[in-house]
């Protein structure tokens, strides 16, 4: 097959605009064949064989992703040449650790358009956005007095949230909603996945308090136009929360111009270590909100009868840190933009394409999500009639291809859209045209593995039609 990688390639219509605009995006240069083999070169995990020599075609991306040599590097540098306690001790290998550590803050604030101070380290992205829900409940217990009290909720106030959060940004929200007598209230999506925009008017009300939405899909890759949220959020006067896991790894973010509250988003799926995300907040709104784990190295001062608290983002950031996960972090922050997002966005929306006409070419496929790669990440979930997803996957594995199977820890979403699992093909900037050629190849023959080539049925988890068939899509 001939290679494209370094044609031009338009960006995701305006849908990645980081001003949330309709303004069209002129096209982008994609890697060249060249940089793509070095990429993949600087992975050594996409260098080994599977069972029966095959080689990996690793398709699981928006599950996690693999790591460069200059991600190992630094954790190993750190373990091997400065390991010690951060902000404490004032000997060399503990300045030496604050100073990396601090470093890795810097890199990761730039590379989402954010500025040092408003980039807390937590564990996972799931965390950064608890620790917000959790604020606001303290907070609503009148913690941290007349400057936290936009944070707090009463009785009545509400929630919004959307019908495509995975669980992360859906479970928090009801939690919080159920320790304070808050409404939670959300909005839909449309028969192709995409945020009912439309809904917002209706949905954010005066007496919303917090609207929490993705940035991207983590099942149809759509991604979400910004701009219309926070203008909606701002109007009643409540904050947002983004998830931004999907986004930040695959398309150039910039926090402070989509204008919204707060973010979270994990090291990786960035190409970074497991066990450390950041949240971003707007330093204000970081300087108003209470604490959530207190303890040791978040304090100014502490007596028998009370305790100051320091300034963000130490104030969030209790105990001993994942120092060398942080440094890993700023290392995948710093490799992506030497790469450059738009050139990863660019190459990585040619992949789409190529994953959409994949599945587009097989008999008894159906995509879950937008069909114009325009409108959508490398993200494509899919089912194949008759089969259930665990088993589409373990097929796919035995040709050496790996993919996501389950719900993704969506199950509203895929309720919405009548089916209990798929399986999903996502994307990263090592990912080659090969890969999607195999992955082609051996999706052709999952139906044939199970004789099913003449005999669609409802075994997917859809919902059967009048005629036999399959039918995704809630209507």
């Amino acid at each position: 097959m001939t290679s494209t990688i370094d044609a031009a390639t338009p960006s995701v219509g305006d849908a990645t605009h980081p001003d949330g605009t309709d303004a069209a995006a002129p096209p982008r240069r994609r890697l060249s064949a060249a940089e793509l083999a070095a990429v993949r070169a600087d992975f050594p995990l996409l260098q080994r064989t599977l069972r029966d020599g095959r080689p990996l075609v690793y398709l699981d991306s928006g599950a996690t992703s693999q790591k460069p040599d200059v991600v190992l590097d630094a954790e190993q540098d750190f373990y091997t040449q400065r390991n010690a306690a951060v902000h404490r001790g004032a000997h060399q290998l503990a300045e030496e650790a604050t100073e990396a550590f601090e470093a890795a803050r810097e890199q990761v604030a730039r590379f989402v358009g954010a500025d040092p101070g408003e980039i807390v380290w937590t564990s996972n992205a799931t965390a950064a956005i608890n620790l917000v829900a959790y604020a606001m409940g303290n907070a609503s217990l009148g913690r941290g007095g007349d400057a936290a009290r936009r944070f707090a909720l009463a009785p009545g106030d509400e929630i919004v949230v959307t019908e495509a959060e995975h669980h992360a940004n859906l479970v928090p929200w009801q939690e919080l909603a159920a320790r304070t007598g808050a409404v939670l209230r959300w909005i839909g999506v449309d028969d192709e996945g995409r945020l009912r925009v439309d809904q917002l008017d209706e949905v954010v009300r005066p007496r919303t308090k917090v609207v929490a939405f993705s940035h991207a899909s983590n099942v149809t890759g759509a991604v979400t136009r910004v701009a219309p949220f926070v203008a909606r959020a701002r109007e009643v006067g409540a904050l947002t929360v983004l998830d931004a896991c999907q986004s930040v790894p695959h398309m150039p973010v910039d926090l402070h111009a989509l204008g919204v509250d707060f973010a979270a988003f994990s090291g990786h799926k960035m190409l970074g270590p497991t066990g450390v995300g950041a949240l971003y907040g707007r330093r204000e709104l970081l300087e108003a909100m209470p604490p959530v784990t207190t303890g040791g190295s978040m304090v100014e001062v502490v007596t028998m009868e009370a305790t100051t608290y320091a300034p963000p983002p130490g104030r969030f950031e209790a105990g001993t840190q994942m120092v060398s996960q942080a440094i890993g972090m700023g290392a995948a922050a710093t490799y992506l933009a030497e790469l450059g997002m738009d050139a990863v966005e660019a190459h990585e929306q040619h992949l789409t394409q190529l994953l959409l006409d994949a599945v587009a070419s097989v008999p008894g496929v159906r995509l879950i999500g937008p069909a114009d790669a325009r409108e959508r990440l490398a993200t494509v979930a899919f089912v194949v009639d008759g089969v259930h997803a665990h088993d589409v996957g373990q097929v796919l594995d035995d040709a050496g291809v790996a993919v996501r199977v389950g719900h993704h820890c969506a199950q509203p979403l895929h309720r919405r859209f009548g089916v209990a699992a798929t399986a999903r093909a996502t994307a990263g900037v090592y990912t080659s045209e090969a890969d999607v050629t195999a992955f082609r190849e051996a999706l052709a023959g999952v139906r044939a593995f199970f004789g099913l080539e003449d005999a669609p049925d409802d075994a997917s988890g859809g919902t059967a039609g009048t005629d036999g068939r399959t039918v995704v899509g809630a209507r």
